[in-house]
């Protein structure tokens, strides 16, 4: 039951440790949250009010049109951000009781032959438990975390094997945002339309909101683009950042294959869910990856 109850914990979220949130909050994390919502709230906020609502825009059948459409674009970035934030990435569950590390070392050549037949199953000193293949130790978290990515602290929280769909998520839909906002100031400049008499188009607080805007969204859209085809390439080439830093390091890295290569397109599915494409671009459970994807058990049949 207690060893249910973790898993149940992870599962769910919470820290198996005390049953809440996680135990930790990193400052560097809950700043970058603070800066996420209040660039996004600004680029909203600057849309509406400095772009589409003045008389080039307003009396336009493309206001509202505009409006709608990247307010729906603003709220899949926040749905999509808010689940990166708070799912599961794929957290190794807590033994209920310590490992006993001198066995392990007294037998560390018997352990070493049955971690092959086990699927490479290790143990992490730190957090003082088994985990499965592929899994790995966040020195932010505390935890070990399976097919971790990395740790962001734009969503405080690791990338890993049950949140990368929700983090590549909010990469599109942040470059998408950014492309969105840099489209709408470059055209109220480039064609301003019919605006002559109780325009503010040139008051250079306007002037001095819209190249903010711009230059946020140029900094922010290039950013993300970066780390979108980083994340993409890791799913396809099924090697995440820290295993290609790891055969990097190797002495003899073409000695040894990781893992079985699959389709491209498997691949992603693993990350997307196997449901429709169309389901990729939501934040939500529709044949969600932690159904379909690999499940591990508690404990391998190590003798320690």
């Amino acid at each position: 039951m207690g060893a249910a109850a973790a898993a149940a914990a992870a599962a769910g979220g919470r820290c198996p440790c005390c049953g809440k949130g996680r135990c930790q909050a990193d400052p560097c994390g809950v700043l970058c949250l603070l800066l996420t919502y209040l660039s996004v709230g600004y680029a909203d906020y600057v849309v509406l009010e400095h772009v589409l609502l003045q008389p080039g825009f307003r009396a336009s059948l493309w206001c509202p049109f505009h409006a709608v459409a990247f307010n729906f674009i603003v709220v899949m970035l926040l749905a999509s951000h808010t689940r990166a934030v708070f799912a599961d990435p794929g957290t190794v569950p807590l033994p209920e009781t310590a490992i006993d590390f001198s066995d392990l070392r007294s037998s560390s050549s018997s352990t070493s032959h049955k971690s092959r037949n086990n699927e490479d199953w290790t143990v992490c000193n730190r957090c003082e438990t088994y985990r499965p293949p592929r899994a790995h130790h966040c020195r932010v978290c505390h935890r070990c975390v399976r097919r971790m990515d990395h740790h962001c602290p734009w969503i405080n929280n690791c990338v890993g094997e049950l949140n990368q769909k929700y983090f590549i998520q909010f990469l599109f839909y942040t470059g998408l945002a950014s492309l969105y906002a840099m489209g709408l100031v470059l055209t109220t400049w480039l064609w301003p339309g019919d605006s002559a008499e109780g325009s503010d188009s040139g008051h250079p607080l306007q002037t001095a909101h819209r190249i903010i805007l711009l230059v946020e969204s140029v900094l922010f859209g290039l950013f993300v683009t970066v780390i979108f085809y980083d994340q993409l390439v890791s799913i396809i080439t099924d090697e995440t950042p820290i295993e290609q830093l790891r055969n990097r390091l190797r002495k003899e890295p073409h000695r040894e294959v990781p893992h079985t290569r699959k389709p491209k397109i498997a691949l992603l599915r693993e990350v997307f869910g196997r449901g429709f494409m169309i389901c990729w671009f939501f934040p939500c459970n529709c044949s969600s990856p932690s159904a379909s994807g690999p499940s591990y058990s508690y404990l391998p049949n190590y003798d320690v």
